[in-house]
């Protein structure tokens, strides 16, 4: 890979250093973002057939981050997703409005899908799943992937209030591995007809082929954490009229670098820690 190559990519990784949510592309790992795909749907009861249903998500994120990573700014993050019993499979898509990181694709389409098998009911369950990152407005030349492809497999263990799931990502266009362990805990609020859902995420990646087409590869690895918390509001008999939510987060990324052969490691300045509100509005057919 020639130097110039290199100094745009590191420079787009310096200018990724003012926003909060994170996508698939090659200067940071693929998303799961400070705003992830929803997850697979609650078991349905043994004694009922599973329910299909599509829920049409329009969501709204104060910054774009994903794991620790800044790619945007203000962003629309619409999602739509088919539910059947344990079986999931949506589109989460980010499009930047304003103070866009300079050279991203924009916007950013992921497919994505899921199945929960349960091991113990209600308790312990493996949940394999993938993501197929998409940036159609990608221009290769400037080092970027038009898309990358990550299954991954998480274990959900429910406790005494918390979820706890350990989860393994591998992305097979970057070559490499994220580890993740996430909790969540929810404290019902009964007189205000909500509740408090509280997020925590703690990861680190390795990816060996962040840029395409270059020789040697580009590796790119860092650590990062993610706290939150979210309040639904449900409308309707049943929330037939819709759910809103609205959440506030914080995530940051360290020890974040840039590698190629054997030149000196390139700290990645997109790696920042960011404040995120969200807000969403999910309407179910």
């Amino acid at each position: 890979m020639k130097n110039t190559r290199l100094s745009l990519i590191l420079g787009l990784a310096a200018a990724a250093a003012g926003a909060v949510t994170v996508s698939a592309q090659t200067t940071t790992p693929p998303p799961a973002a400070a705003t992830p795909p929803a997850a697979a749907p609650a078991p349905a009861a043994a004694d009922a057939a599973p329910s299909a249903s599509v829920t049409f998500t329009p969501a709204f994120a104060t910054q774009y981050m994903f794991r620790g990573s800044r790619l945007d700014g203000p962003s629309l993050e619409p999602t739509i997703e088919y539910d059947n019993g344990n079986f999931a499979l949506g589109v989460w898509s980010n499009i930047p409005l304003a103070d866009k990181v300079p050279g991203q694709s924009d916007p950013e389409i992921d497919p994505y899908g899921s199945y929960k098998f349960e091991v113990i009911k209600d308790t312990l369950s493996i949940q394999p799943g993938f993501t197929l990152y998409t940036y159609p407005n990608a221009v290769r030349a400037n080092g970027f992937y038009k898309l990358t492809f990550e299954p991954n497999v998480a274990l959900n263990y429910s406790v005494a209030g918390f979820t706890l799931s350990p989860k393994v990502y591998y992305d097979m266009v970057l070559k490499g591995a994220t580890w993740e362990f996430n909790a969540a805990y929810t404290v019902p609020l009964k007189d205000a007809g909500t509740e408090l859902d509280f997020a925590g995420t703690i990861g680190t990646y390795l990816l060996t082929d962040a840029v395409p087409d270059v020789t040697p590869e580009v590796k790119t690895w860092a650590n990062y954490y993610l706290i939150g918390v979210s309040m639904p509001f449900s409308f309707g008999k049943d929330g037939s009229a819709g759910k809103l939510v609205i959440g506030l987060a914080y995530t940051k990324g360290s020890d974040s670098y840039f590698k190629q052969g054997t030149d000196p490691k390139v700290i990645n300045s997109g790696a920042v820690g960011r404040g995120v509100a969200t807000i969403s509005y999910a309407f179910t057919f």
